[in-house]
């Protein structure tokens, strides 16, 4: 579902599991994580009640450009708010520094963190 001009979310249950596919498009802003953030928190919270469950997260950024400043604290406060519920995090670029960001990233997550540069294997191992 499109949520912003700039991203795209869908949700599911996956067995226990609750599995986020994000789309990020050009630059995202804080008005896009203003809409994202909540409706994520939700979700979570939802399935905060089911013992052990995680969430894989899968996160297309073949057409991402990059954050504007406030966005990526936006970001980095989300994934450290949540960083111990995630158990996989499966991101699709086209860029080295993606690729790089996902390596810093899986510093500070519980799960794993992994970079593809193919949508097809990312979705098969985030599975």
């Amino acid at each position: 579902m499109q949520i912003t001009p700039n991203m795209a979310v869908d949700t599911q249950m996956n067995g226990t599991n609750l599995d986020i596919t994000l789309k990020a498009t050009g630059t995202l802003t804080h008005e896009d994580y203003e809409v994202m953030v909540p409706m994520l928190e939700q979700a979570i919270g939802a399935i905060k009640v089911i013992p052990n469950t995680k969430v894989n997260m899968l996160l297309d950024a073949t057409e991402f450009t990059g954050w504007q400043a406030q966005a990526a604290w936006d970001d980095f406060k989300f994934g450290m708010t949540y960083k111990d519920i995630f158990l996989k995090i499966a991101i699709v670029g086209t860029k080295e520094w993606q690729e790089y960001l996902a390596k810093m990233g899986n510093w500070f997550m519980d799960g794993e963190v992994k970079f593809f540069y193919d949508l097809d294997e990312a979705t098969t191992w985030i599975k």
